[in-house]
């Protein structure tokens, strides 16, 4: 059984809470007199939130059973005849091995859709202070445009960072810009060549293939696969770039180097932009070389525990204690020629980081796993307690299989998926909407294709890796971005054909029994605690399931009972629809995804 407690996610803007408090006072007396030890917290954290339609509530008693040698089924009765039901409870019941709960559904009724109305834009957002939390993530090198591969990182820092905005934290989002390497150093080498001394594959790669509008990033991009081609096969390019390194990182970029980075950039974040996803803060590498805080980090490694100078200069630590491969267990932190590598820059940053925030969350691909393990060992020679927590995510892959690669220029850029995903859209949104203005066909096809590659990149497990598929991406049926914002749009064409889409929306919960009804209830009512649950186990994708859920059960609500053409019921159920609406809406914000009020 999952452990779905919630603890101090309980509270005023919780609609189960009351119920969920009920519910494990009422355990206590029969599990004392049982001999079943465990705090309130601990019994909390076995119970598992909406385990089915007819039940709010189910405690697993497999445990217990063991300790007292008993069979499960014996245990769970026993356990329901010593509970005392309490009025938030329709019924405590044994079911096999759990004790299952259903919460009274008028009063759960009347809460959540109180608190979902009442509440609006902040149902679902937790009224309390966090801790101020810095996540990293994105943080490409700006040698061109970006690819799906590496698109991932930025769709799951920011839906988390929304997420845990949600959840009370104060976040900062962050983009650590690396100048300073290689790959920086190779766009700088090639665009501040003459173009005469330009290799001839490198001059066929940029000129004659001008788009009109293209962005910076896809212009000065497509210089880079065939120059870092270029450079396998040739020493001398090899050495200008070499000593173009060493004047980077000793402090003496050329003066366009930056400026060319910044270019660059500007362009691969004018395509997260359409995506919704900006950054708080910008952290230039070079910066922190700039004000000292490379030469201090490279002062506390010479004199760490296991620093060792080489023959040739270069200071190392050797980190085989730490539990690196053997073959990546000395950890060179300083070359022969004085100059830092990027992992001692990024220590300097880290501490940077670690002075303003209590709470670090670095966003990494699993191929960064080793380089954060290798950061971790740094920290500790230099004696700093504190770490990161890193959020580690799988590849996103094609059908046919395969990583993609900047270098090898073998990437599917995002800006070239947005414009399919467009494309593809606009001919969905025109088979079910022939009566609408061009314009309004562009603006929702946009909409749609943001929410289609959001949704269908988030809504898998990080530990997982994503395959992408337009078929499942643009499904408006199926467990898709489409399909939530579709139940959205149908949700606000309900409300506006009532002839009063803004409310009041007053409602008897009693009018509000109906299977279907009370199923949809015990959904929205979840919202709150779903987001703190996301929040607290860094698993952005649990919204995207519960946006799904959510608009799964409306839709079946919705084909279910009548709403416009009902009786007596017909203000309670637009005050469902509305109470609906909002938890999808909000659900769409935190997941990145446009609202749509039409389709």
């Amino acid at each position: 059984m999952a452990a779905n407690g919630t603890g101090d996610a309980a509270g005023d803007d919780d609609p189960i809470a009351p119920f969920l408090s009920a519910f494990l006072r009422a355990l206590a007396a029969p599990l004392t007199s049982l001999g079943i030890p465990g705090s309130p917290e601990i019994v909390e954290a076995l119970v598992d939130v909406a385990p089915g339609p007819e039940r709010d509530f189910a405690l697993p008693v497999h445990r217990a059973a063991a300790q007292l040698r008993r069979r499960p089924e014996e245990v769970a009765e026993e356990i329901v005849r010593g509970v005392v039901r309490p009025p938030e409870l329709a019924a405590v019941v044994a079911k096999g091995a759990y004790v299952n709960a259903t919460a009274d559904p008028t009063a759960l009724t009347r809460r959540t859709l109180d608190l979902a109305l009442g509440r609006g834009p902040r149902y679902g957002h937790a009224e309390r202070a966090g801790t101020p939390t810095c996540i990293e993530h994105t943080s490409a090198n700006a040698t061109g445009p970006f690819h799906v591969g590496r698109i991932r990182n930025a769709v799951i820092g920011d839906t988390l960072a929304r997420i845990d905005r949600a959840t009370g934290l104060p976040v900062t989002t962050q983009y650590y810009m690396d100048d300073m390497g290689r790959q920086a150093a190779l766009i700088t080498w090639i665009w501040t060549k003459p173009r005469d001394q330009w290799p001839a594959s490198v001059r066929e790669a940029v000129e004659g293939q001008d788009v009109p509008g293209e962005k910076p990033d896809a212009f000065r991009g497509r210089a880079y696969p065939p120059s870092s081609a270029y450079l396998k096969e040739h020493a001398d390019a090899q050495a200008e770039v070499a000593a173009l390194v060493q004047a980077i990182e000793g402090g003496h970029p050329p003066p366009e180097h930056r400026a060319l980075i910044q270019e660059i950039l500007g362009g691969m974040l004018a395509s997260l932009a359409r995506l919704g996803i900006t950054f708080d803060e910008f952290v230039w590498e070079s910066d922190l070389l700039r004000d000292g805080s490379v030469d201090r980090v490279l002062e506390r490694l010479r004199a760490a525990p296991h620093a060792v100078q080489e023959a040739n200069g270069a200071w190392a630590i050797d980190a085989a204690s730490y539990g690196l491969p053997q073959e990546s267990s000395r950890v060179i932190f300083q070359r022969g020629n004085g100059t830092s590598l990027y992992v001692t820059r990024d220590v300097a940053y880290h501490l940077q980081k670690f002075a303003r925030f209590p709470a670090v969350i670095d966003v990494l691909g699993q191929d960064h796993q080793l380089h954060a393990r290798t950061l971790d060992a740094l920290l500790a020679e230099i004696g700093e307690p504190r770490r990161p927590t890193y959020l580690i995510y799988q590849d996103i892959t094609v059908p046919e299989g395969g990583r993609m690669s900047t270098r090898r220029g073998s990437a599917v850029w995002l800006d070239g998926l947005l414009a399919e995903a467009v494309e593809r859209a606009r001919g969905e949104v025109l088979a079910r909407r022939e009566d609408l203005a061009d314009a309004d066909v562009d603006r929702i096809a946009e909409a749609v294709a943001i929410g289609a590659v959001r949704f269908q990149i988030v809504r898998v497990a990080v530990e997982k890796p994503v395959v992408f598929r337009w078929d499942d991406a643009l499904s408006f049926e199926g467990r898709s971005g489409p399909f939530v914002q579709y139940s959205y749009a149908r949700a606000s064409s309900v409300l506006r054909k009532s002839g009063t889409p803004d409310g009041p929306f007053p409602f008897d919960p009693a009018r509000l029994a109906d299977p279907e009804e009370r199923a949809l209830v015990r959904v929205l009512a979840r919202l709150p605690r779903t987001v703190w649950h996301a929040g607290r186990n860094r698993h952005p994708h649990v919204v995207a399931g519960y946006a799904h859920e959510l608009a799964d059960q409306f839709n079946r609500f919705y084909h279910a009972v009548p709403v416009l053409r009902s009786g007596d019921e017909r203000a309670s159920r637009l005050a469902l629809v509305a109470g609906v609406r909002q938890g999808l809406g909000n659900a769409l914000d935190l997941l990145g995804v446009p609202r749509l009020e039409t389709m």
